[in-house]
Protein backbone atom coordinates (compact mmCIF):
# COMPACT_ATOMS: atom_id res chain seq x y z
CA UNK A 1 0.00 0.00 0.00
CA UNK A 2 3.15 2.40 0.31
CA UNK A 3 2.62 2.38 -3.44
CA UNK A 4 -0.50 4.70 -2.72
CA UNK A 5 1.02 6.69 0.37
CA UNK A 6 1.16 10.49 -0.53
CA UNK A 7 2.89 11.77 2.98
CA UNK A 8 5.42 14.83 2.17
CA UNK A 9 3.63 15.74 -1.34
CA UNK A 10 1.95 18.67 -2.13
CA UNK A 11 -0.91 18.67 -4.12
CA UNK A 12 -2.19 21.73 -6.15
CA UNK A 13 -6.07 21.46 -7.09
CA UNK A 14 -7.42 24.46 -9.16
CA UNK A 15 -11.27 24.74 -7.95
CA UNK A 16 -10.67 22.63 -5.34
CA UNK A 17 -13.42 24.62 -3.07
CA UNK A 18 -16.68 22.71 -4.11
CA UNK A 19 -17.56 19.73 -5.85
CA UNK A 20 -15.63 17.01 -7.85
CA UNK A 21 -12.63 19.15 -6.80
CA UNK A 22 -13.11 19.11 -3.08
CA UNK A 23 -13.91 15.40 -3.48
CA UNK A 24 -10.55 14.52 -5.42
CA UNK A 25 -8.40 16.83 -2.72
CA UNK A 26 -10.03 15.05 0.04
CA UNK A 27 -8.89 11.65 -1.65
CA UNK A 28 -4.86 12.97 -2.13
CA UNK A 29 -5.59 14.31 1.89
CA UNK A 30 -6.21 11.01 3.11
CA UNK A 31 -3.47 9.90 0.97
CA UNK A 32 -1.18 11.99 3.08
CA UNK A 33 -0.61 14.63 0.81
CA UNK A 34 -0.77 18.08 1.59
CA UNK A 35 -3.02 20.43 -0.21
CA UNK A 36 -2.96 23.92 -2.24
CA UNK A 37 -6.48 24.72 -3.48
CA UNK A 38 -6.80 27.92 -5.74
CA UNK A 39 -10.35 29.65 -6.54
CA UNK A 40 -11.54 32.74 -7.31
CA UNK A 41 -14.67 33.32 -4.81
CA UNK A 42 -13.40 34.26 -1.19
CA UNK A 43 -16.30 33.18 0.55
CA UNK A 44 -16.23 29.59 -1.04
CA UNK A 45 -12.48 29.71 -0.47
CA UNK A 46 -12.90 30.77 3.40
CA UNK A 47 -16.15 27.60 3.87
CA UNK A 48 -13.51 25.00 1.52
CA UNK A 49 -10.73 25.55 4.26
CA UNK A 50 -12.54 25.31 6.92
CA UNK A 51 -14.09 22.26 5.95
CA UNK A 52 -10.88 20.84 5.50
CA UNK A 53 -9.38 21.84 8.23
CA UNK A 54 -12.25 20.15 10.47
CA UNK A 55 -11.22 17.14 8.64
CA UNK A 56 -7.60 17.58 10.00
CA UNK A 57 -6.11 17.98 6.23
CA UNK A 58 -3.18 20.59 5.90
CA UNK A 59 -4.68 23.22 3.65
CA UNK A 60 -3.77 26.50 2.03
CA UNK A 61 -5.53 28.74 -0.40
CA UNK A 62 -4.80 31.19 -2.84
CA UNK A 63 -7.36 33.54 -5.40
CA UNK A 64 -6.94 34.11 -8.59
CA UNK A 65 -7.73 33.60 -12.06
CA UNK A 66 -5.65 31.01 -13.46
CA UNK A 67 -6.41 32.46 -16.77
CA UNK A 68 -4.01 35.70 -16.41
CA UNK A 69 -0.66 33.81 -16.76
CA UNK A 70 0.95 36.70 -15.17
CA UNK A 71 -1.10 36.69 -11.92
CA UNK A 72 -0.79 33.12 -11.87
CA UNK A 73 3.06 33.12 -12.67
CA UNK A 74 3.25 35.05 -9.41
CA UNK A 75 1.01 33.44 -7.19
CA UNK A 76 2.89 30.04 -8.34
CA UNK A 77 6.04 31.83 -6.93
CA UNK A 78 4.31 32.87 -3.50
CA UNK A 79 2.94 29.50 -3.36
CA UNK A 80 6.43 27.71 -3.54
CA UNK A 81 8.05 30.41 -1.31
CA UNK A 82 5.61 29.95 1.26
CA UNK A 83 5.38 25.94 1.49
CA UNK A 84 7.39 24.56 -0.65
CA UNK A 85 7.39 22.74 -4.35
CA UNK A 86 4.10 21.22 -5.95
CA UNK A 87 4.39 17.73 -6.50
CA UNK A 88 1.19 17.34 -7.35
CA UNK A 89 -1.00 19.37 -9.93
CA UNK A 90 -4.90 18.77 -10.42
CA UNK A 91 -5.98 21.03 -13.12
CA UNK A 92 -9.62 20.46 -12.51
CA UNK A 93 -10.79 24.63 -12.92
CA UNK A 94 -13.90 24.78 -14.90
CA UNK A 95 -16.92 26.38 -16.67
CA UNK A 96 -20.01 25.35 -18.17
CA UNK A 97 -22.08 27.79 -20.57
CA UNK A 98 -24.43 25.74 -21.96
CA UNK A 99 -25.93 27.64 -25.23
CA UNK A 100 -26.53 26.43 -28.98
CA UNK A 101 -23.88 26.77 -31.48
CA UNK A 102 -26.17 29.06 -33.65
CA UNK A 103 -26.34 31.10 -31.22
CA UNK A 104 -24.30 31.07 -28.31
CA UNK A 105 -22.09 34.62 -27.95
CA UNK A 106 -18.60 33.96 -29.24
CA UNK A 107 -17.18 36.06 -25.78
CA UNK A 108 -18.86 33.00 -23.71
CA UNK A 109 -17.10 30.03 -26.49
CA UNK A 110 -13.78 32.53 -25.68
CA UNK A 111 -14.20 32.33 -21.85
CA UNK A 112 -14.86 28.34 -21.83
CA UNK A 113 -12.03 27.85 -23.48
CA UNK A 114 -10.23 30.51 -21.46
CA UNK A 115 -11.02 28.61 -18.34
CA UNK A 116 -11.30 24.80 -18.91
CA UNK A 117 -8.06 24.46 -21.75
CA UNK A 118 -5.71 27.54 -21.71
CA UNK A 119 -5.88 28.10 -18.10
CA UNK A 120 -5.22 24.25 -17.16
CA UNK A 121 -2.09 25.04 -19.82
CA UNK A 122 -0.74 27.83 -17.99
CA UNK A 123 -0.89 26.00 -14.75
CA UNK A 124 0.87 22.78 -16.23
CA UNK A 125 3.58 24.83 -17.89
CA UNK A 126 4.29 27.15 -14.45
CA UNK A 127 4.37 23.60 -12.34
CA UNK A 128 5.70 21.53 -15.10
CA UNK A 129 8.54 23.37 -15.96
CA UNK A 130 9.36 23.42 -11.89
CA UNK A 131 8.73 19.29 -12.17
CA UNK A 132 11.71 19.04 -14.48
CA UNK A 133 13.83 21.08 -12.88
CA UNK A 134 13.31 18.96 -9.78
CA UNK A 135 13.03 15.69 -11.22
CA UNK A 136 9.88 14.80 -11.58
CA UNK A 137 5.88 14.92 -10.75
CA UNK A 138 2.52 14.58 -11.36
CA UNK A 139 -0.16 16.46 -13.23
CA UNK A 140 -3.93 15.59 -13.56
CA UNK A 141 -6.47 17.03 -16.21
CA UNK A 142 -9.80 16.84 -15.22
CA UNK A 143 -11.53 15.95 -18.80
CA UNK A 144 -15.20 14.61 -19.44
CA UNK A 145 -16.97 12.39 -21.27
CA UNK A 146 -17.14 15.42 -23.38
CA UNK A 147 -13.61 14.86 -24.41
CA UNK A 148 -15.50 11.83 -26.60
CA UNK A 149 -18.59 12.69 -27.37
CA UNK A 150 -21.11 15.65 -28.33
CA UNK A 151 -23.84 16.92 -26.70
CA UNK A 152 -26.76 19.72 -27.55
CA UNK A 153 -25.65 22.84 -26.13
CA UNK A 154 -21.96 22.31 -25.14
CA UNK A 155 -20.05 22.90 -27.72
CA UNK A 156 -17.65 25.41 -26.24
CA UNK A 157 -17.24 22.64 -23.51
CA UNK A 158 -16.49 19.78 -25.91
CA UNK A 159 -13.95 21.92 -28.00
CA UNK A 160 -12.29 22.58 -24.52
CA UNK A 161 -12.36 19.57 -23.03
CA UNK A 162 -11.13 17.82 -26.19
CA UNK A 163 -8.28 19.99 -26.02
CA UNK A 164 -7.19 19.60 -22.78
CA UNK A 165 -7.30 15.40 -23.41
CA UNK A 166 -5.20 16.38 -26.77
CA UNK A 167 -2.78 18.47 -24.55
CA UNK A 168 -2.61 15.51 -21.80
CA UNK A 169 -1.18 13.41 -24.33
CA UNK A 170 1.44 16.11 -25.87
CA UNK A 171 2.34 17.41 -22.55
CA UNK A 172 3.35 13.58 -21.56
CA UNK A 173 5.43 13.14 -25.36
CA UNK A 174 7.26 16.04 -24.13
CA UNK A 175 7.56 15.33 -20.35
CA UNK A 176 7.80 11.87 -19.65
CA UNK A 177 11.44 11.20 -20.13
CA UNK A 178 11.69 14.25 -17.25
CA UNK A 179 9.68 11.61 -15.09
CA UNK A 180 6.81 14.11 -15.09
CA UNK A 181 3.62 11.66 -15.37
CA UNK A 182 0.76 13.86 -17.54
CA UNK A 183 -2.82 11.80 -17.49
CA UNK A 184 -6.55 12.61 -17.12
CA UNK A 185 -9.23 11.47 -15.30
CA UNK A 186 -12.92 11.90 -17.36
CA UNK A 187 -15.77 12.38 -15.06
CA UNK A 188 -19.05 10.60 -15.96
CA UNK A 189 -22.24 12.26 -14.26
CA UNK A 190 -22.00 12.68 -10.07
CA UNK A 191 -24.32 13.34 -7.17
CA UNK A 192 -23.12 17.12 -6.59
CA UNK A 193 -24.93 19.93 -5.12
CA UNK A 194 -25.10 21.27 -8.80
CA UNK A 195 -27.04 18.45 -10.30
CA UNK A 196 -29.46 18.19 -6.96
CA UNK A 197 -32.27 19.58 -8.93
CA UNK A 198 -32.24 16.93 -11.65
CA UNK A 199 -31.53 14.19 -9.40
CA UNK A 200 -35.35 13.91 -8.83
CA UNK A 201 -37.57 10.64 -9.53
CA UNK A 202 -38.93 11.34 -12.37
CA UNK A 203 -36.95 14.45 -14.27
CA UNK A 204 -36.61 13.18 -17.67
CA UNK A 205 -32.92 13.72 -17.22
CA UNK A 206 -32.72 11.72 -13.99
CA UNK A 207 -34.23 8.60 -15.82
CA UNK A 208 -31.94 9.34 -18.66
CA UNK A 209 -28.79 8.79 -17.05
CA UNK A 210 -29.76 5.96 -14.50
CA UNK A 211 -31.10 3.99 -17.94
CA UNK A 212 -27.73 5.26 -19.75
CA UNK A 213 -25.07 4.29 -17.09
CA UNK A 214 -24.47 0.29 -17.10
CA UNK A 215 -24.02 0.88 -13.23
CA UNK A 216 -27.67 2.18 -13.34
CA UNK A 217 -26.82 5.33 -11.15
CA UNK A 218 -25.12 8.53 -10.38
CA UNK A 219 -21.22 8.50 -9.48
CA UNK A 220 -20.56 9.26 -6.45
CA UNK A 221 -18.15 12.23 -5.56
CA UNK A 222 -15.54 9.43 -3.84
CA UNK A 223 -15.65 7.74 -6.68
CA UNK A 224 -13.04 9.73 -8.21
CA UNK A 225 -10.79 9.54 -5.11
CA UNK A 226 -8.81 6.63 -5.98
CA UNK A 227 -8.30 7.55 -9.25
CA UNK A 228 -6.52 10.43 -8.52
CA UNK A 229 -4.34 8.76 -5.69
CA UNK A 230 -3.20 6.59 -8.11
CA UNK A 231 -2.28 9.00 -10.87
CA UNK A 232 -0.86 11.12 -7.89
CA UNK A 233 1.24 8.12 -6.92
CA UNK A 234 4.08 6.00 -7.58
CA UNK A 235 1.48 3.51 -8.44
CA UNK A 236 1.44 5.35 -11.96
CA UNK A 237 5.06 6.01 -12.34
CA UNK A 238 4.64 4.24 -16.13
CA UNK A 239 1.29 5.39 -17.14
CA UNK A 240 1.37 8.47 -19.24
CA UNK A 241 -0.59 10.37 -21.62
CA UNK A 242 -3.86 8.08 -20.72
CA UNK A 243 -7.14 9.44 -20.00
CA UNK A 244 -9.12 6.97 -17.19
CA UNK A 245 -13.24 7.54 -17.61
CA UNK A 246 -14.65 7.27 -14.10
CA UNK A 247 -18.20 6.79 -15.63
CA UNK A 248 -19.79 3.72 -14.27
CA UNK A 249 -19.60 2.38 -18.32
CA UNK A 250 -21.17 4.82 -20.55
CA UNK A 251 -18.91 5.17 -22.94
CA UNK A 252 -18.22 1.03 -22.82
CA UNK A 253 -22.31 0.69 -24.87
CA UNK A 254 -24.35 2.50 -27.36
CA UNK A 255 -26.91 1.91 -24.45
CA UNK A 256 -30.14 -0.04 -24.24
CA UNK A 257 -32.99 -0.34 -26.18
CA UNK A 258 -36.53 1.82 -24.37
CA UNK A 259 -38.21 -1.52 -24.29
CA UNK A 260 -35.28 -3.49 -22.82
CA UNK A 261 -35.12 -3.77 -18.86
Amino acid sequence: MNMFDLTGKRALITGGTHGLGMAMAEGLANAGAELVITGTTPAKMNDALLAYKEKGYKASGYIFDITDDKLAAKKVEEIVAEGGEIDILVNNAGIIKRELATTMPVDDFRRVIEVDLVGAFIMSQLIGNRMINKGGGKIINICSMMSELGRNSVSAYAAAKGGLKMLTRNLATEWAKHNVQVNGIGPGYFATSQTAPIRVDGHPFNEFIINRTPAARWGDPQDLAGTAVFLASKSSDFVNGQIIYVDGGILATIGKPSNEN
